[in-house]
C-alpha cells in the first residue's frame, strides 16, 4: 500500500508540473529535433514569454561517474515575446553573445577537474535545457545526443592481447578502417569511434591499459600490440584492405606516430595535440627501445587557480642527447594531419608539430598539414563537448592545467572535428562503394 501511495504521489506531482508549464503558455523548442547526433548543432528557441520578459535558460547533463555538468544565461525576449538562441544574445551567465550552442559547450562540472565520461558510445548523452523565470521552470526538454546512429554496430573486442571496443557503419560493406587512441588512463573513450564510425568508418577505439584484464600497472608499451591491432582490424570483411587510419589525441600521439613510421598499412594519420617523442614509458618493437623524455621539476609552476601548470617540464626532444626518443616518421609514408592548441598547457603541442614539419620537409615529404588554434587547450575533443580546463593527471597524480579559452576551445573542437573528417575521406580511399552515401547529411534520428 505504501508503495502504492508513493507510485501515485510521483504521478500527482509529474502531473502537477506538465499543468504548470502548459499552463504558462511558454513552450520550449529544440530544433530540428530532440534527438539527434552530438556532432550536429541545434536551435533552441522559447515562445509564449511576455514581451521584453527576462528569462534564465539552463542545462544540465550527467556523466556515467555521475558527476553533473551545468550552464546558465540569461536571455531578454523580444518583442514577440520569443528567445531564440540562434539570433538573440546572452545578456550574463556561462557566456555572453549569440551563441546557439552555448548552453552545450559552456557546461561545468559540480565536481572541480572533470571531464564528461561517457564509457558506452552506442548510447545518447541527455542534455536537459529548461526556461526559468523568478525561480519558477516555465518549460523545458531534453535533447538526447547520439554518437551512434541508427544502424551503428558496437562490438567488444578480445581478441588475443587486444582490447577495446568495435564500432561498424551500418551496410555491407567495405569499409575505411581507423583506430583510435585515446590517452593515459585504465579508460576507453568510445564518443569519437563512435561518431566517425557514423560517417562510414569502421572504427576500432584501443585500449592502452588497465582496461578489463589488462594490467592496471605497466613498466613498458609494446609496439607489437599495436600491430596486432592493425592485423585485427585489416583482417575484418567489413574493412577495406588498402590502408587504415589512426587518431590520436595526447600520449596516443606518439603511439600513433611510431605505427605510422614502423608498421605497413597505415595510410593516414591524425594527431591532436601529441608529441614526437615517447614520454612517460620506454616504448619497445623487436630490438628497438625509444626510452621517454625526461622531465625538469624545476619548470613546472603553480597557476593561481592552485593547478600545475607542466608545459615545459618535458626535455626538448631536439636536443642531440634526446634524439632516440623521437619516432622516425621521416620513415613513414603515410599521409599526416597535425592538429595544434595553441594555449595546449599540457605540453608544447605546437612546438612538437613544427619540428615534425621541419624533419618531414628535411627529407623532402609533402604528405602533412598543420592547423593551429591560437587559444585552444589540450583536450579537443568532439563539437559542443564541454570545455576540460584542467583535471587530475594520470601521470602526474594532481590536477594540473589543459589550457584553451572557452568559446576559442569550443569553435576550434567544431572545425577540428570537420578537418579530421575531411582528412580521412580524402586519404583512406573514401569515392566509392557504400561510403558515398554515407557522406551525404545524416538523417534525424526522431522528428519533431
Amino acid at each position: 500500500m505504501a508503495l502504492l501511495l508513493r507510485r501515485f504521489s510521483k504521478v500527482m506531482q509529474r502531473n502537477a508540473l506538465i499543468k504548470t508549464y502548459s499552463d504558462s503558455g511558454v513552450r520550449l523548442r529544440i530544433l530540428p529535433s530532440t534527438s539527434c547526433s552530438y556532432e550536429d548543432p541545434v536551435q533552441i528557441k522559447v515562445s509564449g514569454l511576455t514581451p521584453r520578459q527576462h528569462v534564465e535558460m539552463r542545462s544540465h547533463l550527467k556523466d556515467d561517474k555521475g558527476v553533473v555538468f551545468k550552464a546558465a544565461a540569461t536571455y531578454q525576449a523580444d518583442g514577440s515575446g520569443e528567445v531564440d538562441l540562434s539570433r538573440h544574445s546572452s545578456l550574463v551567465g556561462s557566456y555572453t553573445g549569440v551563441e546557439p550552442m552555448g548552453l552545450f559547450w559552456s557546461m561545468k562540472p559540480d565536481v572541480p577537474h572533470s571531464k564528461v565520461v561517457k564509457r558506452d558510445g552506442s548510447t545518447p548523452l541527455h542534455v536537459h535545457i529548461e526556461a526559468c523565470s523568478g525561480g519558477e521552470t516555465l518549460a523545458k526538454e531534453t535533447n538526447e545526443r547520439h554518437f551512434a546512429s541508427h544502424g551503428v554496430r558496437r562490438v567488444p573486442v578480445s581478441d588475443g592481447r587486444i582490447r577495446g571496443t568495435l564500432f561498424i557503419p551500418p551496410g555491407e560493406g567495405p569499409f575505411p578502417g581507423i583506430i583510435d587512441l585515446y590517452t593515459l588512463g585504465g579508460i576507453l573513450c568510445e564518443p569519437r569511434a563512435a561518431l566517425l564510425a557514423s560517417n562510414g568508418f569502421v572504427t576500432l577505439a584501443l585500449a592502452l591499459y588497465g582496461y578489463q584484464d589488462m594490467p592496471k600497472k605497466i613498466e613498458k608499451l609494446e609496439l607489437e600490440y599495436f600491430e596486432e591491432a592493425l592485423t585485427f582490424l585489416q583482417k575484418l570483411p567489413q574493412v577495406k584492405k588498402t590502408g587504415v587510419g589512426i587518431v590520436s589525441i595526447s600520449k596516443s600521439g606518439e603511439l600513433a606516430l611510431s605505427m605510422a613510421s614502423l608498421l605497413p598499412n597505415v595510410k593516414a594519420t591524425a594527431w591532436i595535440n601529441g608529441n614526437i617523442a615517447n614520454v612517460i614509458f620506454p616504448l619497445h618493437y623487436k630490438d628497438i627501445v625509444f626510452p621517454p623524455l625526461t622531465v625538469s621539476m624545476e619548470r613546472i609552476t603553480v597557476t593561481p587557480s592552485g593547478v600545475l601548470d607542466i608545459r615545459d617540464a618535458l626535455e626538448d626532444p631536439m636536443l642531440k642527447e634526446n634524439h632516440a626518443s623521437v619516432m622516425p616518421i621521416e620513415r613513414a609514408s603515410c599521409n599526416f594531419l597535425f592538429v595544434v592548441s595553441e594555449d595546449d598547457r599540457n605540453w608544447n603541442s605546437a612546438y612538437y608539430a613544427e619540428q615534425a614539419s621541419n624533419i618531414l620537409k628535411a627529407h623532402g615529404k609533402t604528405n602533412y598539414e598543420v592547423v593551429s588554434y591560437p587559444k585552444a587547450g589540450h583536450f579537443l575533443e568532439v563539437p559542443y563537448m564541454p570545455h576540460y580546463p584542467s583535471g587530475i593527471h594520470a601521470a602526474v597524480g594532481q590536477a594540473v592545467a589543459f589550457g584553451g579559452e572557452p568559446k576559442a576551445h569550443a569553435d576550434a573542437q567544431v572545425d577540428a572535428w570537420r578537418r579530421v573528417l575531411e582528412f580521412f575521406k580524402k586519404h583512406l580511399d573514401c569515392d566509392n562503394g557504400p561510403f558515398k552515401s554515407l557522406l551525404e547529411p545524416k538523417r534525424q534520428l526522431k522528428d519533431e
